[in-house]
């Protein structure tokens, strides 16, 4: 196993086949790095690969009986290099994830950068904190918005 010590973290991260890391990995490595490396990490193909991972996830992770008879559409934005559009919809104890904006109205809509959202998904942000200091934008329900947290299994690093 090569020694990575002296390498660049975001260079490291580059490498990692993110199907293969788990979700408390992937929380260990996001609590690792600051925001200005998550934010240089996320680009071009990278960003595409790390955002689909982390959609394709969010089935997996959700928990049926936190949710109850939820019925909710959570649009997310995510800003950076492009702004990234995904669909988290909750109906009938079921989680299921789109890519891109349908015409649905959503109950509520995040918008963060790209550290902000992986600090999130990871378990590393606090949404209540991070929407009082402007570093995530809530359109629509809040109150659904800072408790998302609650219906997913997410990991602590």
């Amino acid at each position: 196993m090569a020694d990575n010590s002296g390498g660049n973290a975001t260079d490291d991260l580059a490498g990692l086949d993110f199907a293969a890391v788990s979700p408390a990995e992937f929380a260990r490595i996001v609590k690792g790095l600051s925001a200005k490396q998550l934010t240089e990490f996320m680009h071009g193909e990278i960003r595409t690969r790390v955002l689909s991972e982390v959609f394709g996830r969010m089935r997996e992770q959700f928990r049926p009986e936190a949710a109850g008879q939820l019925r909710a559409l959570i649009r997310w934005k995510i800003t950076g290099e492009s702004d990234e559009v995904y669909e988290t919809s909750i109906a009938a104890g079921t989680c299921t994830v789109r890519a891109g904006r349908s015409d649905a109205e959503p109950r509520t809509t995040l918008m963060m950068g790209d550290a902000d959202f992986l600090k999130l998904v990871s378990g590393n942000g606090n949404p209540v904190t991070m929407f009082m200091m402007r570093k995530l934008r809530i359109v629509g329900d809040v109150g659904l918005a800072s408790g998302l947290t609650r219906y997913f299994d997410i990991p602590k690093a």
